[in-house]
Order: structure tokens, then C-alpha cells, then sequence
């Protein structure tokens, strides 16, 4: 038996809750990986796991072989990585997962990594569904929401703000909302989830919380770039995620409104598999995306851009002129209105 091959199989079960994620983490078959852990568990003289159709699950003298082990494997691990490092280099496949609606936002960092970095060969999946990233094999991935489950490292890169947009037609026609209870009065559209396929509520920051409202549409749709398209063309008021809004906002195409509740507790975050050593290319690639993507304020509208906004008018069509700085300042009358606290939910971040 290859104590340290078992060893490592039986510490990644342990980690994902299935011994075939773990035999899909080690490039071996399920076949094989069961029977490592019984040649494992005859050798110790212990049953280390408890086996059902549905679960895997530690005995007690699996948890504590478990604790004992891990650290260990650990170190031999980053030992072996440290001896390789040195003559290592960045080359090797990668298979990298984002949403469709976040391609135009991370395409340009991707594209520099790439340029610098020849002998990397990419494969890029766009879905805007969370999958099981273990058994496709996905080294790394973005998501904008909520952070995921403990079985990914999940690095926060920036926050996604959701803010109420109208174009200047739509302002000129219907006049802008005065507080979040306006809104049942106007026209605005929504965004179908892709993992239920119901309309998101809207999220607004309220008296320091964050609180939901389910808002009518007249046109919703399953992709947050088309709903950007329909706020753009003046087809409604709708909420979009800054890396959507921005844009339209700094061109003058689109028009924020309600700008003392615009909800940030949700993110955009870098995401990658817990394994004892990551090869030298996977760590290159996350070090450049945490640099070049961190809190960028090309996605992030500034409390500078908020105050001139303010500063221009309350959803004036006409205070969507773009000034010479850049950013067109814009509408925001202050919001009174109360609103109704649920559960926390992702909302139309794009993930």
C-alpha cells in the first residue's frame, strides 16, 4: 500500500464528504480510491468513515486519525511544492468558471494574464449556474453574490453594488421615484434567478440593514445585460449590479436614483478549491486577478460620484450630462420610505 497516496485520499474525503470528489481531486478512479481507504483502515485496525449511499461521515477514530494526520500531510506537501517551486514554471491547462454576465468586466484582466503568460493553454466556462466545480475539474473561478460553501476558498475582491437606474427618456416621461414606496407606481423590470427562475426582489440599505422588496415588471428577463438594455432604452426602471450600471451612469446613458440605499453587501469573489498545494500557474493567476481586479474602481461607483450626483439633481432627465471629469453626476432625492426585512438572498449579481 502507498501509505502517503492513502493517506491524502483519505484527508481529501474528509474534506469534500464523498470519496468519489475525492477520487476526481486525485486523478484516480472511485475504484481506487475506496480501496485505498480500506487497505488504509485494515492497516490502522479502524474504521475510519461511516459509509451510507448518501453520505460519508467520520467515526471517532476517524476524526481523530484525521487530526492527527492532516497537519503532517500538510507539511510534506509544502515541502514538495517548495523543492518543485524553484524550477517550476508558469506553462500547464487551466480551467477557469465565471458567469456569462461577468465577461465583459473580467475578459480584459484575463486577457493581460494571458498575454503575459503563452505557455498557459485556458479553458473558460461560462455559466451563470454554480456546479459542482469538483467534478468538472475547475481550478478557479468569479462569482458575484454571496461567498460559497467552506468547501472553496472564496478571496472577496470587490463589492457589488445594486443601484436603481432609469434613462433620461424614461425620467423625462414619468418623473423619478421619490422613495423605495414610489416605485410601486412606476414602470421597472426584473431579473429572473437562474437558480429558481423566480424575479429577484430588489435590495435596499435601510437604516443600516439591508431590506427586500418584490417590485412588479413589465419586462423581466434572465440575463442582467438584457435587463440593462430595456432600463437603457428607457423601457422601465430598473436595479443592476455596478459592473452592468456603471458604465451606462459614467456615459451618461442611464441616470441612478435612490442613492442613500444602494445595497453592497453582496460580492464579487475569486474562487478556488481547498488542496494541499496549488501548481505555480494557478497560484500566478490568482495573485494577478487579486491585484489587478481588487477593489477596482472602474466597478465601483465613489462616494465622489454619489456626491455629484446628489449635487446635480434629483432624477433631472437633464442631469445626465456627463461633466468633464468623466463621471456624469445625477439624481438622488433623498429616500424615506421604510421597507420589508426577509432573509438574507443573492440577488442580480450575475452569479
Amino acid at each position: 500500500m502507498n501509505e502517503i497516496r492513502a493517506i491524502t485520499v483519505f484527508v481529501r474525503a474528509a474534506a469534500l464528504g464523498s470519496l468519489r470528489k475525492a477520487a476526481v481531486d486525485q486523478g484516480i478512479s472511485p475504484q481506487a480510491a475506496s480501496l485505498s481507504i480500506m487497505q488504509l483502515e485494515k492497516q490502522l485496525g479502524a474504521r475510519l468513515f461511516h459509509r451510507t449511499t448518501r453520505r460519508l461521515s467520520l467515526t471517532a477514530e476517524g476524526e481523530r486519525f484525521l487530526e492527527a494526520a492532516r497537519p503532517g500531510l500538510e507539511a510534506l506537501m509544502a515541502a514538495y511544492a517548495g523543492a518543485q517551486h524553484a524550477t517550476e514554471a508558469i506553462a500547464g491547462p487551466m480551467r477557469i468558471a465565471a458567469p456569462r454576465s461577468m465577461l465583459g468586466m473580467i475578459w480584459p484582466a484575463l486577457a493581460e494574464f494571458a498575454a503575459g503568460h503563452p505557455e498557459v493553454s485556458y479553458d473558460l466556462r461560462l455559466d451563470d449556474r454554480w456546479s459542482d466545480w469538483v467534478s468538472e475539474r475547475i481550478d478557479v473561478g468569479l462569482r458575484a453574490g454571496v461567498p460559497p460553501d467552506g468547501r472553496l476558498i472564496a478571496r472577496r475582491l470587490m463589492p457589488v453594488q445594486l443601484i436603481v437606474c432609469a434613462s433620461p427618456a424614461y425620467l423625462e416621461k414619468h418623473g423619478a421615484p421619490a422613495s423605495i414606496d414610489d416605485l410601486a407606481r412606476h414602470r421597472c423590470t426584473g431579473y429572473l434567478q437562474a437558480n429558481t427562475g423566480r424575479i429577484a426582489p430588489w435590495e435596499f440599505l435601510l437604516g443600516g440593514e439591508t431590506v427586500y422588496r418584490d417590485v412588479p415588471a413589465v419586462l423581466c428577463a434572465n440575463d442582467p445585460e438584457a435587463e440593462a438594455l430595456a432600463v437603457r432604452d428607457g423601457l422601465g426602471i430598473g436595479q443592476l449590479g455596478s459592473f452592468h450600471a456603471l458604465p451606462m451612469i459614467r456615459s451618461g446613458q442611464v441616470v441612478p436614483l435612490l442613492l442613500d440605499h444602494i445595497s453592497s453587501h453582496l460580492g464579487v469573489y475569486l474562487c478556488y478549491a481547498r488542496r494541499t498545494q496549488l501548481p505555480l500557474r494557478l497560484r500566478a493567476f490568482i495573485d494577478f486577478m487579486v491585484a489587478r481586479m481588487g477593489n477596482n474602481p472602474e466597478w465601483i461607483l465613489s462616494r465622489d460620484e454619489i456626491a455629484a450626483w446628489r449635487k446635480a439633481g434629483a432624477g433631472k432627465a437633464s442631469a445626465a450630462k456627463a461633466p468633464a471629469g468623466g463621471a456624469a453626476p445625477g439624481p438622488a432625492r433623498k429616500a424615506a420610505a421604510s421597507g420589508r426585512k426577509t432573509p438574507g438572498r443573492a440577488k442580480r449579481a450575475g452569479a
